[in-house]
């Protein structure tokens, strides 16, 4: 009777590298996913900080460190930040002193946050390395 123990060995041998890839690419995508939501609340928190008041609105740099600020363990990260105004009917107005016939003038941010993204693992036919982006608009109180 031939031993049991040979054939095992050898469709461990076969499958272990099949179930390596997959789990390496389980965790590259995962963290993928986790750069991506840390960059998505990043934006958010730099446009929640806008929108709090219309001097928040008009602070640039302070809408860009509470996005950077969001997300610390993130290496590369960068956000700018652009301040808007518009009108109730959605034409652009020079926030500087437009006015608006269809009601007041509305101020609105918007803020962009980017981090590099590059995959853990090499895989020789499937080079990946790029960015993940999000931009964040809320309306200034």
């Amino acid at each position: 009777m031939p031993s049991r123990r040979g054939i095992a060995t050898v469709e461990f041998a076969l499958i272990a590298p099949l179930l390596l890839l997959l789990v390496a690419g389980v965790l590259d995508y995962t963290m993928l996913m986790r750069a991506a939501v840390a960059v998505a609340d990043a934006a958010r928190a730099g446009a929640q900080y806008g929108s709090l008041s219309i001097a928040n609105a008009s602070n640039i740099s302070g809408m860009e460190t509470a996005a950077t600020n969001a997300a610390p363990d993130i290496t590369g990260l960068t956000a700018s930040a652009v301040k808007s105004c518009q009108c109730s009917n959605g034409t652009t107005v020079n926030c500087g002193g437009g006015t608006c016939s269809s009601g007041p003038v509305r101020t609105y941010v918007q803020v962009t946050v980017t981090a590099p993204c590059s995959a853990l693992f090499s895989y020789s036919q499937l080079p990946f390395t790029g960015k993940v982006s999000s931009t964040a608009s809320m309306r200034a109180q």
